[in-house]
This record gives C-alpha cells, sequence and structure tokens, in this order.
C-alpha cells in the first residue's frame, strides 16, 4: 500500500457507493475500490478521521454541504479535450446552418435566440468549442441572442473551466486551422478569445436534483455522463434532457453511450446523435 493510503474494507466501500449514489446518483463498480482509496485518502486523513467509517459516519451526521462537495469532487473522472468527438461539431454547424436558414426563435427583445447546454462540462473544452466553431462558421451570431450553459457536479472544473485558460499543450493534434481559434498569452498558456468565453456561462449542478433551466434549448451536449449512473437514473435524466430540449433540437451522447435501452423518447440520427421522436410535444420557451 503505498504511504498514506488508509485500508479500505468492503463495508466501508459499501458505505461509499451507497453516499455518492445517494448524494450524485454515481454508480461505483467494484472495480473502483483502488480509485477509492487513492482518491479519498487525503481528505479522510485532512479532516483528521482514522478510517473510511469515521469520514462516512462524519459526512452523515456533521459534514457540510462542502464536505459533500468535496467527496463528489474527489470521486469524479474529468477527461476532456477540444473538439473531442469532432463529427458532433460538425453536425451542430449544420443544424445552426437550417436555423438561420429558417425563420429562428425570437427573444422579446427581437433577437434570434440559440440555446445550447453542455451538461457535464468538465473544464470547459466542451462549450468553449461549441463557441467558437459556431462564432466561426457565422460570425452573425454575435448579434444573436446566442448563450451556451455549461454545468457540472465538480465545483473545481467550474472553477478552472470559467477563467478560459489552458497549458498551450491542450492544442496538441489540432489543425493549424483550429489552433488559430485560440489566443497565445506568451507565458506558456493559450486563451478562449472575449467573443467566445463570454457566451459561456458556468454554474455548479448535480444533474440529479432540481434544474433551475426550463429551455428549449437547440442542442445539448450530455457526453460521457451517463455511463457513472446505473440504468434507471439514466432513464430518466434524458427523459428529463427531453422535457427542455427543443422538438427540432439534438442531443449528442458520448461513444460508449446508447439511449436505445433506457428512453424511448428519441430518434438515432447520426452517431451517437438524438432528436426527440416526432410525437414529442413543443416545448414552451423559457
Amino acid at each position: 500500500m503505498d504511504h498514506g493510503e488508509i485500508a479500505l474494507s468492503t463495508r466501508e466501500f459499501t458505505r461509499i457507493r451507497e453516499r455518492v449514489y445517494k448524494v450524485a446518483g454515481i454508480s461505483l463498480s467494484d472495480a473502483k475500490r483502488t480509485l477509492v482509496v487513492s482518491r479519498l485518502s487525503k481528505v479522510v486523513r485532512t479532516l483528521g478521521a482514522k478510517s473510511f467509517d469515521d469520514y462516512i459516519d462524519y459526512l452523515e451526521t456533521r459534514g457540510t454541504p462542502e464536505d459533500d462537495q468535496e467527496f463528489v469532487n474527489a470521486l469524479t473522472t474529468n477527461l476532456t479535450r477540444f473538439f473531442r468527438e469532432d463529427h458532433h461539431f460538425d453536425h451542430l454547424i449544420g443544424h445552426v446552418r437550417d436555423l438561420i436558414a429558417r425563420t429562428p426563435r425570437m427573444t422579446r427583445t427581437g433577437k434570434p435566440r440559440l440555446r445550447i447546454w453542455s451538461a457535464g462540462c468538465s473544464t470547459g473544452q466542451e462549450p468553449y468549442t461549441i463557441a467558437l466553431c459556431l462564432l466561426k462558421a457565422f460570425p452573425e451570431l454575435a448579434r444573436w441572442d446566442f448563450k451556451i450553459l455549461a454545468t457540472d457536479i465538480d465545483s473545481g472544473v467550474v472553477a478552472k473551466a470559467s477563467t478560459g485558460t489552458y497549458p498551450v499543450g491542450e492544442l496538441n493534434g489540432l489543425s493549424s486551422e483550429r489552433v488559430a481559434l485560440f489566443e497565445k498569452t506568451g507565458d506558456g498558456n493559450i486563451r478562449i478569445p472575449r467573443a467566445a468565453h463570454g457566451l459561456v456561462t458556468f454554474k455548479l449542478l448535480n444533474l440529479i436534483e432540481p434544474w433551475p433551466v426550463k429551455g428549449p434549448f437547440d442542442a445539448i451536449f450530455c457526453r460521457n455522463v451517463a455511463i457513472y449512473f446505473d440504468k434507471p437514473t439514466q432513464g430518466t435524466l434524458f427523459d428529463r434532457l427531453g422535457q427542455v430540449l427543443a422538438p427540432d433540437g439534438f442531443l449528442y451522447i458520448g461513444h460508449s453511450e446508447n439511449l436505445q435501452a433506457v428512453s424511448n423518447g428519441y430518434q438515432l440520427v447520426g452517431k451517437t446523435i438524438y432528436q426527440p421522436k416526432p410525437t414529442a410535444k413543443s416545448r414552451t420557451a423559457a
């Protein structure tokens, strides 16, 4: 055992699994025992607890919302990159082109309206990619009422994402055309240009709790999020997403995810791209 790690009994692992399922809907498999030990040992020691049992006792009896947030942050994995699964962004550009070509939804101020949600945004590469590629394809969107909501359950990644600054190594593997979309800061970092940064609003959100959003969203990205949930929770999540997705909108999910087994409200229209079935009723704008 590595120095600083604490022994984890089967009963303690069960308690941790039950706790993270209760507060975040996350379903931990037996294969995650090593991850639990490595991620939580430091937290347990910092609190002065002698065991994982003591730690869960503390969370259940005296813990604050901040303690629960730290617990969830430690057990979530944030793997992302700019233009990940780029066929989704190509499809989104086509979708927005269609929206522009026909009469778009309008706001009360008379501006064309476009709303996109990045649910499970991690450190922000996904929503910023959405902003960058759409502004490049359609400069006129700068005059629209265009907003991107980016949410995640991990407070640490939301804080990092909101800065819009990343190591230059994040651009590795991107084409020169895509690299040109970013600003170099001169200190080994890159920065999201102001026009794109200003489109994105980052919020802390637990997807199994009530949502302070109504929609309709023209597109929702919820990629590699459902893999952390069991089937019933996945079904509930996708059904709720359908309630805030515009009837002509699209839902983009992760490459290892599949809606067919958990929700019957969508039709597959592309590689991990879904749309509400035509029978879905129209949504009312927020």
